[in-house]
């Protein structure tokens, strides 16, 4: 089954048994309360960490050592909020108003640098915690950009199996252009690796954004990761999730001879 038209015999077939066999569903009409609000909470997640994400990295544009990276920064920047508001169409659909919720919070405000943010989500602000932290540099961006960049494709490629038809669709449009904006950032320490001078910074950088990246696939043991599995939400559970990542992070990272 593929669709949420074989819901209509409910006699042979429970939603929860028809979610996990693969069923999507299609219409904010055919979700019920408890999936509406895990999918609501899943999509806030993802527009408040790109809303966030663009306007950490806004800064970014002014450090760029050269046209090329002022291009690429203003790019990333540029994208990140077209792709918080693709979702947020979607969330409209469920009656959120996006004027009200671009106003909803600060996106560029970040909490000290040497502070530790709980990877539980702040209150009405759902921005993953790692959005939390602030960039100083345009080497700190770039090794950011990367981490990050990486853990949001493997992110994104699971999320893409979302049971919401709708936000699979988006996140499957989305996912070519994160990527891209992964591959900048692995262009970027790729230079910035080759000069002795700023070698050492990026690996700093790098020992302060690895653990903190990190954090964002979630607590080794998640009973929500549960309840998401079991409406077709998430599959990967989080920590598969974390070490594909890390694997793919410290190969790159080791070809870059930054290990």
């Amino acid at each position: 089954m593929t669709n949420d038209a074989a819901l209509m015999d409910e006699d042979t077939m429970s939603l929860a048994d028809y979610l996990s066999r693969g069923g999507k569903l299609t219409s904010p009409d055919n979700v019920p309360p408890r999936y509406r609000g895990e999918l609501l909470r899943l999509m806030s997640s993802f527009v408040d960490s790109e809303l966030a994400g663009s306007a950490g990295f806004a800064d970014a544009i002014n450090w760029a050592p050269g046209l090329k990276e002022r291009i690429a920064a203003s790019r990333i920047t540029l994208e990140k909020v077209d792709h918080a508001e693709r979702v947020l169409d979607l969330m409209s659909d469920f009656g959120t108003d996006k004027a009200l919720y671009n106003k909803a919070h600060t996106w560029s405000a970040r909490q000290p640098r040497d502070s530790h943010v709980d990877p539980r989500r702040q209150g009405g602000d759902m921005r993953l915690s790692v959005f939390h932290y602030p960039l100083e540099s345009w080497t700190d961006a770039v090794v950011m950009n990367a981490l990050m960049g990486l853990a949001t494709v493997h992110q994104l490629e699971e999320q893409c199996l979302t049971s919401y038809q709708p936000l699979g669709e988006v996140f499957r449009e989305i996912l070519p252009r994160e990527r891209r904006h992964m591959e900048l950032g692995l262009e970027g320490l790729e230079r910035i690796a080759k000069d002795e001078t700023q070698r050492e910074d990026a690996r700093t950088s790098i020992g302060y954004w690895m653990p903190r990246v990190a954090e964002t696939f979630g607590p080794a043991q998640s009973a929500r990761f549960e309840r998401l599995r079991q409406l077709g939400l998430r599959h990967k559970d989080n920590e598969t999730m974390r070490f594909a990542w890390q694997a793919d992070a410290d190969a790159r990272l080791a070809g870059l001879g930054l290990a």
